[in-house]
């Protein structure tokens, strides 16, 4: 019988990407598509081609790695050194419509609440507070680890490090939540902490053997997610409180 991922390990701490596991990553797409648009317009260019984005799209979140906006930028602007003036203006039309919060993150944060300190680690701007307490998350959020709001991005260990603190827990005993292996799993694996892909939005569309290998587990959504993070850490935790 195959062992439970997190068998071995008491969660005190979860942290939760926001593309992805939250949010509908295609709001991200709307607003790089848009943000595009604008650029080629003042070079007057046509906007992009949908296929031809989604090709480039598509070829990142197959590989699991590489900046997508370089990759945008060198495709469709003709120089991936504006890779920073197409974030910028990526910023401007970036937003979480209502409609766009995916329908199992309540239920599993619900469940989470009072079990474990649960935090956002994520690569977005400042609006995704407002996005969040609009739809009804922000009284479980414990910490806002917003890349805007902090300073630090994922991969960069700075990002994972201030969320550790502000939870107050350790890698061993922290698990991040996310779509990327690139920008999830592999730098909070690198520091210790345990690992769950989603398999949706920036996520491999098809993801190998040895993608699937690299978190602690691969899920298709968050049902379930509570119960699979803390179904052993609960009777661990009893256990060692037990005189």
């Amino acid at each position: 019988m195959t062992r439970p991922p997190f068998a071995d390990r008491i969660v005190e701490a979860v942290f939760f990407d926001v593309g992805g596991p939250i949010y509908d990553d295609e709001n991200f797409v709307s607003a790089v598509l848009a943000a595009l648009d604008d650029l080629r317009a003042e070079q007057g260019r046509e906007p992009v081609d949908w296929a031809s984005f989604r090709a480039v799209y598509d070829a990142v979140r197959i590989a699991q790695s590489g900046s997508l906006r370089r990759a945008l930028a060198a495709e469709f602007l003709g120089d991936e050194r504006r890779r920073d003036e197409l974030h910028e203006r990526t910023r401007h039309h970036w937003q979480h419509p209502a409609g766009s919060l995916y329908a199992d993150v309540l239920p599993c944060l619900r469940e989470l609440h009072g079990q474990v300190r649960v935090g956002v680690l994520a690569n977005q701007e400042a609006t995704v507070v407002d996005a969040l307490r609009r739809d009804g998350l922000a009284p479980f959020i414990d910490v806002w680890g917003v890349s805007a709001l902090v300073g630090f991005e994922k991969p960069e260990p700075a990002l994972f490090e201030w969320a550790l603190k502000q939870a107050g827990t350790t890698p061993a005993t922290t698990v991040h939540v996310g779509n990327r292996l690139d920008t999830d799993v592999r730098p909070a694996r690198r520091l210790g902490l345990g690992t769950v892909w989603v398999l949706r939005g920036e996520a491999a569309p098809e993801p190998t053997t040895e993608q699937l290998a690299e978190p602690d587990v691969a899920v298709p959504d968050l049902r379930g997610l509570p119960r699979l993070l803390l179904g052993d850490g609960r009777r661990q935790r009893a256990e060692a409180e037990r005189p």
